[in-house]
């Protein structure tokens, strides 16, 4: 510590201290924990608000803020499946302010698109996993299949007069679509909607047959009859929707497909400030208006192992490399 002239009794004070914080124990790590959050941090949602990864967010956006003691302020920025959001803030300041929400887009994201300016393994720092959302599979109110296995049959003897809707490259409701796709061997007509409500109302007015979507989006539709339901995508039958048969009771062996998502920082964030993003994360996660939520809407709180750092962090690995030989094999990709 280096002191001007006639300030060496204050250098002196602050030499002292520092050193007294040190000699209790108090790391710099847990200083800065303590000193954080200051200040209003902002959740970035890469999707449109009333979309399925906005409801989750603003959901737990406001638990999260009981625990932090600020306001977690919810912002949309839309465009490119995500990219648009994701790029923004591996470029923000490493400071724990500004934070991200993704769902399975972060791992397909360098399969789709050839310029990412960003690398989803390398330049965040990880925060934790947070819900996982079934998928359904749904037709037209007046599509002629009334189950799984008589809809596989239908699709098979139409091939491309059957219309497939998603709600964009990238878009989960896409990739659902191509596992279907996969799992029939058959090329339907895909046609692609800019966000899942142009998708919903497309399928809604009967302009095209089916879409595969989530259910934070789907099951209003669904309890109301407005849709025809061909199953989950889940290995269970979920508690949502318990007399709505998997799409593997229907004969689709091995199709499982989930929405997941996870909380995300700039690489650089100091650990003591993810560790505690972290901790406000679980604690959010335990808050009986978090569960209740995300229990309307068909999703489900994943196991604590997974609200961690390490937790994310391999499982976006594990589906980084699930996706994106898929992906590049079937040639999905941005213009």
């Amino acid at each position: 510590m280096i002191c001007k002239t006639g300030v060496k009794s204050l250098c002196l004070g602050a030499k002292w201290l520092v050193m007294g914080a040190v000699g209790l124990g108090i790391s710099s790590g847990v200083m800065a924990e303590n000193a954080f959050p200051s200040k209003p941090i902002t959740l970035v949602v890469p999707f449109s608000a009333g979309g399925p990864t906005d409801v989750v967010s603003r959901a737990l956006g406001q638990a999260m803020s009981k625990d932090l003691g600020q306001s977690v302020i919810v912002e949309n920025r839309l465009g490119a499946g995500g990219t648009v959001a994701a790029a923004y803030v591996a470029r923000a300041q490493p400071d724990g302010y500004t934070i991200l929400i993704h769902h399975n887009g972060m791992a397909t994201a360098p399969a789709l698109y050839k310029r990412l300016s960003y690398d989803p393994l390398k330049d965040f720092a990880y925060i934790g996993q947070v819900a996982d959302v079934p998928m359904t599979l749904l037709g037209r109110k007046d599509l002629p299949p009334t189950t799984a296995a008589d809809l596989v049959k239908y699709v098979t003897q139409n091939k491309d007069k059957v219309s497939l809707a998603n709600a964009g490259l990238g878009a989960v409701s896409q990739l659902c679509g191509l596992l279907f796709e996969e799992a029939v061997h058959v090329k339907m007509n895909s046609i692609p909607y800019q966000g899942t409500g142009p998708a919903l109302t497309a399928l809604l007015g009967g302009q095209v047959d089916l879409l595969c979507d989530q259910t934070t989006s789907t099951l209003s539709h669904i309890n109301a009859n407005r849709l025809k339901v061909y199953g989950v995508t889940t290995p269970k039958r979920i508690k949502a929707l318990p007399n709505t048969p998997t799409l593997q009771e229907g004969g689709l062996k091995g199709f499982e497909m989930k929405v997941w998502h996870g909380l995300y920082a700039p690489k650089g964030t100091p650990p003591a400030v993810t560790a505690r993003l972290t901790k406000a994360l679980q604690k959010a996660l335990q808050d009986p208006m978090v569960s209740k939520r995300l229990d309307e809407l068909g999703a489900e709180i994943v196991p604590v192992d997974k609200q961690t750092p390490e937790g994310l962090k391999t499982w976006l690995k594990a589906e980084s490399d699930k996706w994106q030989p898929l992906l590049k094999t079937m040639k999905v990709e941005a213009d």
